[in-house]
């Protein structure tokens, strides 16, 4: 069983290298690799799944309904229900939210809305994908400019640390 342990780690690791040569040939890598704790597997995951035609998605909104993280809702008449996005692409899905909810551990914006997600009563799968679908939107601006992520450049981000710095 060691062996094959061993093996398999040898082959991860190759993997790995090969994922993250590809990634750094690719032109829209900065984007996806300056997102926090995106890493070099995380940042080809997204782009992989995301891809690299803008005009694919015009809107964050259509991407982040492809995604699955935005709300479904069903009107008939005068009644109106909103629920959980099926029909979407499962593996974007699991890329973003992955990416989002490890992003809470080193973001403070994002933390802070997963926290108040959280205390509106939501539980951590709905709390996760109320976080990716506002991710996408950051991920959907700096890839149609084509910048990478920049925390100082991030506006909710900036005012959420200054509203918790104390007046000096």
């Amino acid at each position: 069983m060691l062996a094959a342990l061993r093996t398999l780690v040898e082959q991860i690791k190759l993997l790995t290298e090969q994922i993250g040569e590809q990634l750094a040939g690719h032109a829209d890598a900065h984007i996806f690799s300056s997102l926090p704790r995106s890493g070099t597997v995380r940042a080809a995951r997204l782009l992989a799944e995301i891809g690299d035609c803008r005009a694919r998605f015009p809107t964050p909104e259509s991407l982040a309904c492809l995604a699955g993280v935005a709300p479904s809702t069903r009107q008939s008449g005068k009644a109106r229900s909103v629920g959980f996005r099926w029909a979407a692409d499962k593996q974007l899905r699991d890329a973003v939210t992955d990416f989002a909810g490890d992003s809470r551990h080193s973001n403070p914006w994002a933390a802070d809305l997963y926290r108040r997600a959280v205390a509106r009563g939501h539980d951590h799968p709905h709390a996760v994908r109320i976080l990716a679908r506002a991710w996408l939107f950051v991920i959907w601006h700096c890839w149609q400019d084509n910048l990478a992520y920049e925390p100082d450049k991030h506006g909710a981000l900036q005012r959420l640390i200054a509203h918790q710095q104390p007046a000096a």
